[in-house]
């Protein structure tokens, strides 16, 4: 399942990042990494971007984003 697949409210785990070069980098350093749990805090009203936390910070990605994390175990 991808993250931009979660529903307000929903925690999961992150399995894994696709993509490569910067992309992915950015998203490692960020502290989406292989275990991190991740919380949907809540969608802007257009559905674009979500606001996730991450490792106790607020951290905003877009949708199409959202999407190259693969996540597991998502739970109200």
């Amino acid at each position: 399942m991808n993250l931009s697949e979660l529903r307000e409210g929903q925690t999961a785990s992150i399995v894994s990042i696709q993509g490569e070069g910067p992309f992915r980098r950015r998203l490692l350093e960020m502290g989406f990494l292989r275990g991190t749990e991740v919380y949907v805090e809540k969608y802007a009203p257009l559905k674009d971007p979500i606001e996730l936390i991450l490792k106790g910070y607020h951290v905003s990605l877009r949708v199409g984003e959202a999407a190259h994390i693969q996540v597991e175990n998502a739970r109200d």
